[in-house]
């Protein structure tokens, strides 16, 4: 009897599923049709990840600029590479001198972020030789804007960041500048630019009265600079590391980068991940070599190999489909716990890039990674329904003309649609 009545359970669960699905998939469809969608391109897929049904596929598998959808391959390239703790940086300790060489740890100094520990460490030791020089990739990325070079979202990548390689500038009674050694690189003036483009000169308008996040320029002199000053003793650069095994000093751990970098969408943490990734492989840091390892071994059986030139997203050489980020994402759903995958989205309506939009009812029903450049606007991650299912999803819309707040709206609606029928 019991097998009957399961019998009969499961024909009309999957019966339901079926038609919320062509529910779904009609609905959906006959939006993205409409004349809002003539002149912009549009690509979405959602799946049940507990069936591997595709409830909607609308052109998934063409290629879209991502923008900070990117990151999801970077949480996922760092999830994968990574161990539990942010490795600071190698080193070996040879009579009474330690030799340090950096991993691309964005977190050192950085205002977000404790870095006593480390710090600690490096005031402990007699005598320091810095390497700065194993990163074989430019400060900016491919595709990146040359103007965006004096704004906080893109910031120069380096083997030992500090501060996250930005200058910041508190205006108040007792006004605060971080890195301390650049208080006499600030000019008080109001200028359209926040920095010379090849110098760390600085503006700052005295009557402004937030903060002011300006990217500086990297050297490995600054960095030396910086050091000695916050460890009160000279350390001395070197091009050369001795043979012998490595040791790894930890920083944070690993979890609290990640959701710093999904949740304000943080470029420079993201690019610095990657070449983080890459110290797991060699003494050479490379963003590309930490790519086509994810790629080469993870990530082999992608349909659609995407182009992945950096991080971010920042740059518009990036080109992944709506299928290939849903299946990133399916890999994330089977191997990590589900409270643990979710906290390292935003949460409509709470949290994050997301806090104005998609809002629950009243809880939270999306877990999504935003992606916004000048025309552009994605979103992809995970929608709860109200059956209590998790789907999987990825939206991607480019070259539109209108508001991205119209976009938003219109993508909210579908979002919603998903969530009160399946």
């Amino acid at each position: 009897m019991n097998r009957i009545f399961l019998s009969i359970l499961l024909i009309v669960l999957l019966s339901a599923c079926a038609s919320s699905s062509k529910i779904i998939n009609k609905t959906s469809k006959e939006l993205l049709q409409t004349e809002f969608y003539d002149n912009h391109f549009t690509g979405m897929l959602i799946i049940d990840p507990s069936t591997n049904d595709t409830l909607l596929d609308y052109d998934s598998e063409k290629y879209f600029i991502p923008a900070s959808n990117t990151k999801i391959f970077s949480l996922y390239a760092s999830l994968k590479m990574l161990p539990d703790s942010i490795p600071a940086f190698t080193y070996i300790k040879e009579n009474d001198t330690t030799y340090i060489q950096g991993t691309g740890d964005p977190t050192l100094l950085h205002p977000y972020f404790n870095s006593d520990k480390v710090l600690e460490f490096l005031k402990g030791q007699p005598n320091l030789k810095f390497k700065m020089n194993n990163l074989r990739d430019e400060k900016l990325g491919p595709g990146w804007s040359w103007g965006d070079y004096q704004y906080y979202y893109q910031v120069e990548r380096s083997a030992l960041p500090l501060y996250g390689n930005v200058l910041t500038m508190t205006n108040s009674t007792e006004p605060k500048v971080q890195p301390s050694i650049f208080k006499d690189s600030i000019l008080a003036i109001n200028s359209r630019d926040n920095r010379e483009q090849e110098k760390n000169i600085f503006y700052f308008d005295s009557n402004r009265k937030d903060t002011l996040e300006v990217p500086f320029r990297t050297s490995e002199m600054l960095s030396k600079s910086i050091l000695e000053s916050e460890l009160g003793k000279d350390i001395v650069l070197s091009d050369d590391f001795p043979v012998g095994p490595k040791s790894v000093f930890y920083s944070m751990p690993k979890d609290t980068v990640l959701k710093r970098m999904m949740h304000v969408s943080d470029n420079f943490i993201a690019d610095q991940l990657l070449i983080l990734a890459s110290s797991t492989l060699s003494d050479t840091l490379s963003i590309h070599k930490a790519q086509k390892y994810v790629l080469e071994n993870f990530l082999n059986d992608l349909k659609q190999e995407p182009r992945w030139v950096d991080g971010s997203g920042l740059s518009r050489y990036n080109l992944i489909s709506p299928k290939s980020i849903v299946h990133v994402l399916h890999e994330m759903y089977r191997d990590i716990e589900r409270e643990r995958l979710l906290s390292f989205f935003p949460a409509g309506g709470a949290s994050g890039t997301l806090k104005r939009w998609y809002p629950g009812d009243p809880e939270p029903y999306v877990y999504a990674k935003t992606g916004s450049l000048s025309n552009n606007h994605c979103l992809s991650g995970f929608i709860k329904t109200k059956s209590g299912k998790t789907l999987i999803f990825s939206f991607m819309n480019n070259h539109f003309r209108k508001p991205s707040s119209e976009i938003k709206k219109r993508m909210q609606t579908i979002l919603e649609t998903v969530r009160d029928t399946y």
